[in-house]
């Protein structure tokens, strides 16, 4: 076969009661100049069946079968399978819009152009979401462009994985996807954008996202919240804490406890936490006092360096934080950073 303009690149793993639709969405594309790498990962249900059968009908899926070795080294093997000058991502679970590689490829060679191009997307079935995915997708929904998602990186994962596409040498320009036992698209992202890489999305749904009880997300211990923290906490101190700067951690609740041990086994260098709770004031944490928000000034003239984070997750904390931090003269992305 001629090399195709994009790689589809999609790892498959008992996927069997929603293959059919995503291949068929994939079948409906406006922009046809593409191969499908499929890998299915040791399926133990009718996936390769159902891979191969489509592949008999359509010469631009590629299916290998491979034995059960996980996601990231599926979605490694994918990578090298791949012959496009573009990847896009697609979960066997999940729908594409008709013109998703139309739009977004498009968007990839427009002057001025990100590096990784997702869109916006929407949850299904919508009747089972529950509050969290809805606030989730709200937010994702918001970050559009490259200063929006660069600039909450820190808060949770900004892309969602399967809407993605970029040329292949950006995947490769990192070494791909490694496994560090936290979520993988998480990290490639933080590690993308700290190489320089820069980010954005079409502002419209080109990707529906099923939300199911058999997702790795819910089954997988490597997507928990603990997870999540660990990999935030190592890429904060490798990048905007990096040589040892002073942070001052905005919540002593659940969120800035279980952080700052992760940043603490990381070596940071932890000052003080701030926090409204007067039950909490006064006291310590992790051997450190805790300072009601007006000591905030007092602490940060003892060094210019200071960082802080606000690691409140209660709903609406962010934005009040984010407020009164701007209004003490600091600037976010490089004083401070909301990370919760």
């Amino acid at each position: 076969m001629p090399q195709p303009t994009i790689s589809i690149l999609l790892p498959v793993h008992n996927a069997a009661p929603f293959l059919r639709q995503c291949l068929e969405s994939l079948g409906r594309q406006t922009f046809n100049d593409f191969e499908v790498v499929a890998v299915d990962d040791g399926s133990t249900d009718d996936s390769a069946d159902v891979l191969l059968r489509a592949a008999s009908r359509d010469s631009r899926l590629r299916v290998f079968q491979d034995p059960h070795r996980g996601l990231v080294e599926t979605l490694n093997q994918c990578l090298d399978r791949c012959c496009g000058e573009y990847v896009a991502r697609m979960d066997a679970d999940d729908i594409a819009h008709p013109r998703r590689l139309e739009i977004q490829i498009a968007a990839l060679d427009a002057a001025g152009a990100p590096d990784i191009i997702s869109s916006l997307v929407a949850h299904f079935p919508r009747p089972s979401l529950g509050e969290g995915f809805r606030i989730y997708e709200e937010w994702l929904n918001s970050l559009v462009s490259h200063d929006d998602i660069f600039r909450e990186r820190f808060i949770e994962s900004p892309l969602p994985h399967p809407s993605v596409m970029a040329r292949r040498q950006v995947f490769s320009s990192v070494g791909g996807y490694r496994d560090m036992g936290w979520p993988e698209d998480y990290d490639l992202w933080l590690r993308l954008a700290a190489s320089g890489k820069t980010f954005g999305k079409v502002p419209r749904v080109l990707y529906l996202w099923r939300q199911h009880d058999h997702r790795l997300t819910h089954t997988d211990s490597r997507y928990s919240v603990e997870r999540f923290l660990t990999c935030k906490a190592h890429h904060l101190v490798e990048g905007p804490l990096a040589g040892a700067v002073p942070v001052i951690v905005w919540g002593a609740g659940q969120t800035g406890r279980r952080l700052s041990k992760h940043l603490k086994r990381f070596g940071a260098s932890l000052q003080a936490f701030i926090d409204i709770d007067p039950r909490k004031i006064g006291k310590t944490l992790r051997g450190l006092p805790i300072h009601p928000p007006e000591s905030l000034p007092e602490l940060q003239s003892a060094t210019d360096r200071t960082v802080v984070l606000a690691a409140v997750s209660s709903r609406g904390a962010r934005a009040l934080i984010r407020q009164q931090l701007t209004s003490l003269g600091l600037q976010e992305g490089h004083q401070f950073w909301c990370v919760a």
